[in-house]
């Protein structure tokens, strides 16, 4: 027993590299592992204390179990089954794929990134390049709901500026789960969105397979409590004016079975006075196709640009950025005066209480005084003017600045920007503005009744 045994020393490296691996994996990784679980769980339980929403444990249950969890889930089970008769395949290749999707879809949440770097960043983005304003806010409404109801954001969507804005705008209130397109599964871009709570969704995905792994999730998190935000959308306005409300992820969550908890919907209307991104949506519209990749030389030029601006202190911001809140609508109520197909019923009715609080603002009000045939200075003033007076009838939060501060305003930002020119008094549409504030003013034609075409329509 106590011969000295001789080995190669090659053998000896491999037996102390086994041995190195086993006393980590046993002992060294669980205990770092504990570490950073207790030191997690401290950072919750002090936010839990701030927030008006507690963060559910569903968010922070560890994402290898959600992953199991929702892949054997029996309705998926069901598909897999379903998905391997009709393609002629073993139900083991449909189980990897299901679990392939759900690995794909469910998120990697950490509240320290959300709440440490994610709100702070959404802060700092937002408040650089905006002037923020909120708009509607039915303070008494959204203070008396259920807490232990599941709030649902839904939002027009305007700007991928819309997740970091709204972020930073209800970060006191609770952490957020976005369901996001194929834009963001591009590391390390996907990472750090995971990493935040969103989950990605395969747009132009057909299968059964996919679209039940995707429903369950999503009835998974509602059934859990965690607050949400999407876009009934479902993509960026190509025209400026809101689309119809597509009915996938709202179906999901509307026919879900929830026994001990009711849904609150909560719309949100979004308008700014700049979308960084609008002459690549109207691009994309004049195109019919959604493809929103502009050459690199040219994000590279405004990127140079906009910081030789802010080095030389001659940026101001991109004008305001407003959000609008309504009036929740309870899903539970709803269910029991609908007529006809719920899903539709709700759809329709969330679109029509966006809408509702889409907030007014002086580059949109512009661009519909120009769009409705003004051409002068004073022309667009006194049209501006009456459609504020319009506007007050209804009891909408509407800019404070007088109407001829407004005009000016917005007038120097399109003229720096080339959508119109000036001589003296007179003002004029030029070729390419003509695309871009028919954009603008489509926006809120819905709430001054006008007719804006663009130049697809």
């Amino acid at each position: 027993m106590t011969q000295p045994v001789t080995l190669p020393l090659w053998a000896f490296v491999l037996i102390l590299l086994f041995a190195g691996v086993t006393f980590a994996s046993n002992f060294l990784f669980p205990s770092v592992r504990w570490f950073f679980r207790k030191r997690a769980e401290r950072v919750v339980a002090r936010l839990n204390e701030r927030l008006q929403k507690p963060i559910e444990p569903f968010k922070l249950a560890r994402r290898y179990d959600m992953i199991q969890r929702l892949t054997y889930d029996p309705e998926v089970t069901q598909a897999i089954v379903e998905y391997a008769r009709d393609n002629n395949v073993p139900e083991n290749v449909g189980f990897e794929r299901a679990q392939r999707y759900a690995r794909e879809i469910v998120p990697s949440f950490s509240a320290t990134a959300y709440f440490t770097f994610g709100t702070r960043l959404a802060r700092w983005i937002s408040k650089s390049m905006y002037r923020i304003r909120l708009g509607a806010f039915p303070r008494a409404k959204l203070e008396a709901l259920d807490p232990d109801a599941t709030v649902i954001f839904v939002m027009n969507h305007r700007s991928n500026m819309d997740y970091v804005l709204v972020t930073y705008l209800v970060s006191r209130a609770g952490a957020l789960s976005y369901a996001v397109g194929e834009w963001a599964r591009v590391w390390p871009l996907s990472a750090m969105i995971k990493m935040m709570g969103a989950y990605f969704i395969r747009r132009r995905s057909r299968g059964n397979l996919y679209r039940k792994v995707l429903a369950r999730y999503v009835q998974m998190a509602t059934a859990g409590g965690v607050t949400q935000a999407m876009f009934p959308e479902g993509g960026l306005s190509l025209t400026g004016r809101s689309n119809k409300a597509k009915l996938g992820l709202l179906n999901y969550i509307v026919t879900a079975d929830l026994t001990d908890r009711d849904v609150i919907f909560v719309p949100v209307g979004l308008n700014y006075d700049r979308i960084l991104e609008d002459k690549f949506l109207i691009a994309a519209d004049k195109r019919g196709v959604r493809r929103f990749r502009p050459p690199l030389m040219t994000v590279v030029r405004g990127v140079s640009w906009h910081l030789w601006q802010r080095v030389t202190r001659r940026f101001d911001s991109f004008g305001v950025a407003s959000v609008g809140f309504g009036e929740p609508l309870e899903l539970s109520k709803f269910r029991a005066t609908a007529q006809g197909d719920l899903t539709e019923a709700v759809a329709s009715e969330l679109m029509d209480r966006i809408n509702a609080v889409i907030p007014v603002l002086s580059g949109p009000l512009v661009a519909d005084a120009l769009m409705q045939g003004a051409t002068s200075r004073g022309a667009v003033t006194t049209q501006v003017q009456a459609a504020l007076s319009q506007l007050k009838d209804r009891h909408m939060v509407l800019p404070r600045r007088a109407a001829g501060d407004l005009v000016d305003d917005a007038l120097k930002r399109f003229a720096d920007r080339r959508l119109i020119t000036q001589e003296g008094d007179a003002v004029t549409i030029t070729q390419t503005g003509q695309d871009v504030l028919a954009f603008y003013a489509a926006s809120i034609a819905h709430h001054l009744g006008s007719k804006v075409e663009n130049s697809t329509t």
